[in-house]
């Protein structure tokens, strides 16, 4: 009977073995991982689609240069103040920002750079300042006060030339005291500034007193030398010498220093350049005006210009991007004819990068 159980066991075991060698079943289950494998190779497409977002971001600039503006596209108001050096230069672009097709209202005023600032930073009235120097630190520090960072726009070089007629003979260079000395009711002939000038009348033809080149040149040659105070004080020490003609119109000017070997004047650069045949431009303190000297500084006469605004606004009112936009864009095309220089490129750009930054 053990013997009988004992076969019929080791039967069993054999029957098992072989039909586990037998059994096909088993070895599917290999095949089955490789599919689990497949469902990551469809993972890989979204990867791929995610860095296409990044190219979504407006981006308004490549490499400096700004989007197109349509100013037909904008509309609201758009309200400027500051230095009567930029306001004429901000009022034909503003013109042709009309002209080519913005309805909205552009409000410019000439009330200097310094109340301008107070405008901008002070009472935050105005979208723009207007700005024939630098902000300067405590204007900064008003406009934190109202939640505004100022951005600066370099839009153009102003200068002054300083004139004679060709037959004059004697003057091919003057400091700015000698400037100073002629243009004042301190000298009343050549001689009274220099004694080897001919004992002569001096005859003098300034801008008017409404003219912010009057205004820039008084600064520059009396206010600033003497140390006086106040730029009103400096202008009686003008208005009060002999021999003054004052006027708006530049041709007046010209026509009458042209009529004397004894007359001086001044006026924009750019108006100077286009009567150069019949005029001589002086040097001061043995610079000439010239572009490179305006642009860099070197020439005394001459400062730099510029708009301000704040990336809130310029985010928020899309008539104020959109005109400052247009203004680094074709300010070259005017600029000649209100008689400033260009700025340079290089500054132009910048500005142009500035207003993109303030964009994103």
């Amino acid at each position: 009977m053990k013997r009988r159980y004992q076969f019929v066991s080791f039967a069993l075991i054999i029957s098992a073995l072989l039909l586990a060698a037998c059994q096909p079943a088993a070895t599917p289950a290999p095949t089955q991982a490789p599919a689990v494998v497949e469902q990551p190779t469809s993972a890989p497409a979204e990867p791929t689609a995610a860095p296409v977002e990044p190219t979504a971001e407006p981006a308004p600039v490549e490499s400096g240069i700004l989007p197109e503006v349509d100013p037909a596209a904008l509309s609201g108001t758009i309200y400027a103040a500051g230095s009567s050096t930029v306001y004429p230069l901000s009022e034909a672009v503003a013109e042709q920002f009309k002209a080519d097709g913005f309805a909205g209202e552009i409000k410019i005023d000439s009330i200097g750079s310094g109340a301008g600032f107070e405008r901008f930073c002070k009472t935050g009235e105005s979208d723009i300042a207007n700005a024939s120097r630098g902000i300067k630190d405590a204007e900064v520090e008003n406009c934190k006060a109202i939640s505004r960072t100022p951005i600066e726009f370099r839009v153009g070089t102003y200068a002054i030339a300083v004139v004679v007629s060709k037959e004059h003979t004697f003057l091919t260079d003057l400091t700015l005291e000698q400037l100073g000395v002629i243009f004042s009711d301190k000298a009343e002939k050549w001689s009274d500034v220099d004694p080897s000038w001919p004992n002569e009348p001096i005859l003098r033809f300034t801008p008017g007193t409404d003219s912010g080149t009057f205004d820039f040149f008084v600064e520059e040659v009396i206010q600033k030398p003497a140390k006086i105070e106040k730029l009103d004080e400096a202008k009686k020490l003008v208005l009060n010498a002999k021999n003054l003609q004052t006027s708006e119109d530049d041709n007046v000017l010209v026509k009458g220093i042209e009529g004397s070997p004894y007359a001086i004047g001044y006026f924009g650069f750019a108006y100077y350049q286009a009567e150069a045949a019949n005029l001589k431009a002086i040097s001061l303190n043995g610079v000439t005006p010239n572009f490179e000297s305006a642009e860099s500084g070197e020439y005394k006469l001459s400062r730099p210009l510029f708009i301000y605004s704040d990336a809130g606004i310029i985010k928020s009112k899309p008539q104020v991007a959109g005109f400052i936009n247009y203004y680094l864009t074709t300010v070259n095309d005017v600029i000649g004819d209100v008689g400033y220089f260009p700025a340079s490129e290089e500054a132009l750009t910048a500005a142009q990068q500035a207003l993109a930054d303030a964009l994103k």
